[in-house]
């Protein structure tokens, strides 16, 4: 489904040049959830930009079977209705929907991602796991195979965590490409079919979970969840 190969993208600041991303090399499976960890600042929502469209790499080549979506950290920049229903309706329709297609489309994402109650509810007083499942509605009603969360658990409460995860349940059953950008793995991890570690702009580590919680995460400045919980299955807050 993505495939990256060497890619480099730098900044120039008032220091000068900045590198973010160093010969970025890693693959992603179609239908497969990867989880993407990293410390602040480590490169990964530049990374997840560049798949997305949003900025272009200085050099090295992506393959990617689909349209891509990115919801971001704030999930409320990216809504334009003033309810559920409407914001949804706006990519179907741009994609030149029919009518009862697009009806079809919004009513499908708003059940798979528990919204249906509030459909008509003002877009603006939704919780933040709230926003976070209307943007991913968004894409769902668009059919996008590709769908890339950053930073998703950031400023959520238990119950909001929960909720996200069993979007990312639903995003997996129906054979979505799901892609996690996190640096809170405890709460994700036992979704995940591979794991990648993005430190200081490199690729240090990409495997399987289980493999990964058997290596000195420390050093990558990620906190290793079993410090605190018995083993992987644990690693999921629902």
């Amino acid at each position: 489904m993505i495939k990256i190969n060497n890619l480099n993208k730098s900044f120039v600041t008032a220091e000068g040049r900045h590198e973010v991303l160093k010969n970025v090399s890693l693959s992603i499976l179609d239908g497969s959830c990867t989880i993407i960890g990293g410390e602040n600042g480590s490169g990964k929502s530049v990374l997840m930009s560049i798949i997305a469209g949003l900025e272009e790499a200085d050099s090295g080549k992506i393959e990617c079977k689909g349209r891509p979506g990115l919801v971001f950290q704030e999930a409320e920049t990216q809504i334009l209705g003033e309810t559920p229903r409407e914001d949804i309706a706006f990519g179907p329709k741009n994609l030149g929907f029919k009518p009862e297609q697009t009806k079809n489309a919004v009513n499908d994402a708003l059940l798979k991602t528990g919204l249906a109650a509030k459909a008509d509810y003002p877009s603006r007083f939704l919780s933040g796991g709230e926003k976070r499942r209307l943007a991913v509605a968004c894409m769902i009603a668009m059919n996008l195979p590709v769908i890339i969360l950053d930073e998703p658990y950031a400023n959520l409460d238990y119950t909001g965590v929960r909720q996200v995860n069993a979007l990312i349940k639903t995003l997996k059953a129906d054979g979505k490409t799901v892609v996690i950008l996190t640096h809170e793995i405890e709460k994700c991890l036992a979704l995940a079919d591979d794991f990648i570690v993005l430190f200081r702009g490199e690729i240090v580590f990409q495997g399987k979970p289980e493999t990964a919680l058997s290596q000195n995460l420390e050093q990558w400045n990620i906190r290793n969840p079993l410090n605190s919980y018995r083993e992987l299955k644990d690693l999921v807050w629902e």
